[in-house]
């Protein structure tokens, strides 16, 4: 691809609100311009932007640019005031969802030793990280919670299979890594189960990544979660 065009495509991008796909990015162009040649002038201008703050990502819903982890600590100066966290609570939960799915609330609670309180999967659904994708067969039929693109977005990562692994690798290192990731979404996948092996581990690592995430809100706990 010439130039030019990929310098239509990076304009688009910058200027872009939203993640942009591929096909996004074919109907900048009044030619046919092939899959191929797009996602080849994608990759050269990731690598025209290494030495930048900012960065060319691939993400669940498509491309976007965003500013590097190294730059956050500058960008922070313009904003002084601190996110609010979520609480531990919120974030136990959403690691096992995201490492269990699809999982029902009483499999959470089994997991967690404790009831999970309806404001923890409230501000989870608020914030469009999980979802009710079906019920199981069994007595009640319970809702089976997975997580959304959105989630994925959130955390800079193309699919599940990107989220940490963490038999080898410690919390905070994961976590590092998880804007990094550049791996191919399939978009007919299924939702995949991952079995949880820690879920204090899973939640720190999850919480770290979350504090990149814009908007983060605040959580109220009800005393079923206070008390473990």
């Amino acid at each position: 691809m010439d130039d030019h065009n990929k310098r239509v495509i990076e304009t688009a991008l910058l200027c872009a609100q939203e993640p942009l796909s591929v096909a996004d990015l074919s109907r900048l162009f009044v030619d046919d311009i092939s899959t191929a040649d797009i996602d080849e002038a994608l990759v050269e201008l990731q690598r025209a932007w290494d030495d930048k703050g900012m960065e060319l990502v691939h993400i669940a819903t498509g491309w976007r640019f965003q500013s590097r982890l190294s730059m956050r600590e500058y960008l922070d100066r313009l904003t002084p005031e601190k996110p609010p966290k979520y609480s531990r609570a919120v974030m136990e939960t959403l690691a096992i969802i995201a490492y269990r799915q699809p999982v029902t609330r009483g499999e959470i609670e089994e997991i967690r030793g404790v009831a999970v309180s309806s404001n923890v999967m409230k501000q989870l659904e608020d914030r469009g990280w999980v979802e009710v994708i079906g019920h199981k067969e069994t007595i009640g039929r319970p809702g089976l919670y997975a997580t959304t693109k959105q989630f994925l977005d959130d955390l800079s990562l193309t699919n599940l299979q990107s989220l940490p692994i963490l038999e080898d690798a410690a919390p905070m290192a994961a976590a590092e890594q998880l804007g990094q990731a550049i791996i191919e979404f399939d978009p007919d996948a299924t939702v995949e189960t991952v079995v949880i092996t820690e879920v204090d581990q899973v939640a720190e690592t999850v919480e770290e990544a979350a504090q990149a995430a814009e908007e983060v809100t605040p959580e109220s706990e009800d005393k079923t979660d206070e008390t473990k």
